[in-house]
């Protein structure tokens, strides 16, 4: 299968570099992206939209040979794009797989309550996040994060999300869940609870045609604290 990977915020193409041998070994081609305004911290980010993000990956799609099996694979934010990609392709979609993320539905927006800074959303500082987030990044992991970390355009993180296919619902759905917060067993637990409180949060998720959950025990950076597993997963996902 065609493998398209989309990372999250302030990460481009190369997160996935030790994430994808496994998924290789298992005969699959992959393409990692680097979505609009995320090749270098010296882009130009300014006016870029969560939309130009979406068709960024419908293009990647549409350059696949028609008679591809293709699967969109989103980290953290990514998976908002993914699903609005399988909004405007889903007869092209063969999978989605959500990385420690969740598909989004009409009109929600990925995080709009991070720090921006003129027209981008640096790296913010550890303490932003929750403690849940940060499991499996050490020191040397957090410094190599940082460094290799580029702005999201502001816009991506507060833009909605635009959704108008009810076909999205059928494109087969994969969760690799990699954290839960306190009080939760397991991370798909976690997901599993939301679900069944009917929880607006999983409420997109809830309505998929065919969906599993599954658990990669980390923080929200798998590709950094187990990449391995993390490819091993995906590579599980696809051979459905």
């Amino acid at each position: 299968m065609d493998i398209i990977l989309v990372p999250g915020f302030w990460l481009n193409a190369s997160a996935w570099d030790a994430v994808t041998p496994p998924i290789v070994a298992a005969g699959h081609t992959v393409h990692p992206v680097t979505l609009p305004g995320m090749a270098s911290v010296d882009d130009d980010r300014s006016g870029l939209t969560l939309e130009d993000h979406v068709e960024a990956v419908a293009t990647a799609v549409d350059a696949l040979d028609e008679d591809a099996a293709v699967v969109l694979v989103g980290h953290s934010g990514g998976g908002a794009v993914i699903h609005a990609v399988a909004d405007r392709r889903p007869g092209r979609i063969a999978r989605n797989v959500y990385v420690d993320s969740l598909p989004m539905g009409h009109g929600s927006v990925i995080n709009d309550e991070l720090p921006v800074v003129g027209d981008e959303v640096p790296l913010p500082d550890w303490s932003v996040f929750d403690e849940p987030d940060l499991v499996g990044l050490d020191d040397d992991l957090r410094e190599r994060f940082r460094a290799m970390a580029i702005p999201t355009p502001a816009r991506v993180a507060s833009d909605p999300v635009v959704l108008r296919d009810e076909r999205r619902y059928e494109v087969p759905t994969t969760v690799i869940a990699s954290e839960a917060f306190e009080g939760f067993d397991s991370p798909s637990s976690m997901y599993r609870h939301f679900i069944g409180a009917g929880s607006p949060y999983t409420a997109e998720l809830a309505a998929m045609h065919d969906y599993e959950i599954v658990d990669l025990p980390t923080g929200h950076w798998p590709m950094f604290a187990r990449p391995v597993d993390l490819g091993e997963a995906i590579a599980a996902a696809v051979s459905h």
